[in-house]
């Protein structure tokens, strides 16, 4: 699993491209944090990160996907997969070696966002910003990142081409994200159903663990959700 771990990392950063897309990440998060009216910190009127991550999950649902956009979809194009399997690895070695290599990237490309953190606390006056409440949110970042990467791994392995294994990653991370918050708004719902159908998607789970506090249930969706994908990968590998 190392090795292919260490491909994938290392594959992304060869080029410029992988830096690029990291800045362009901090960037646009930083505009909107610091510099957009209506949404920066001075505006609001005292210290928080709450814009950071509201807005986060929305643009991670986009970079992720083109992190994990070319995982198969280019070994399938090159032909390279088939020498792949021939070497004594087994296909979960071959998966969580690439899902954990783009994880990898995921967690490089939010480590610098404490900096926002930072930057904060030193303009803030008083206490400054609530230190359980980023804690709690930076952990269902986490978590959210490593559950939008796996469903982009396995959009990777339904198509040969990049561009489709991107699109469809980032619609799907968006529907599993927003789409049952969106579902349980409709009028026929609010009767009670709407809080059982937003349950099933991520934004649910991500708000509570940024609360603070981490539940078992949070982490255990997430897991669930991380796992179901992979496995869905899995069967995808084994069947060509």
């Amino acid at each position: 699993m190392w090795p292919i771990w260490k491909k994938e990392f290392s594959q992304y950063f060869s080029s410029l491209t992988g830096f690029i897309a990291i800045l362009v990440f901090l960037l646009l998060n930083g505009f909107i944090l610091f510099v957009l009216p209506d949404t920066n910190v001075f505006d609001f009127g005292y210290a928080t990160l709450d814009k950071f991550f509201f807005q986060a999950p929305w643009i991670l649902s986009l970079l992720l996907p083109a992190i994990t956009m070319r995982s198969f979809s280019d070994e399938f194009r090159s032909g390279t997969y088939e020498t792949l399997v021939t070497r004594p690895v087994t296909k979960w070695q071959i998966i969580t070696g690439k899902y954990f290599g783009s994880l990898s990237i995921a967690v490089i490309a939010l480590l610098p966002t404490i900096v926002y953190a930072i930057c904060i606390q030193q303009l803030a006056e008083g206490d400054g910003i609530d230190g359980g409440a980023a804690i709690g949110s930076y952990i269902g970042l986490f978590f959210l990142s490593a559950a939008f990467i796996a469903i982009g791994i396995f959009c990777s392995s339904l198509s040969i081409n990049a561009v489709v294994a991107f699109l469809l990653s980032a619609v799907s991370c968006l529907l599993l994200y927003t789409g049952f918050s969106l579902i349980s708004r409709i009028p026929v719902f609010v009767s009670g159903a709407d809080y059982y159908i937003e349950m099933l998607g991520m934004d649910f789970y991500y708000r509570s663990i940024s609360r603070g506090v981490v539940d078992s249930r949070d982490v255990i969706y997430f897991l669930s959700l991380i796992f179901f994908f992979l496995f869905m990968t899995r069967n995808r590998l084994k069947s060509n």
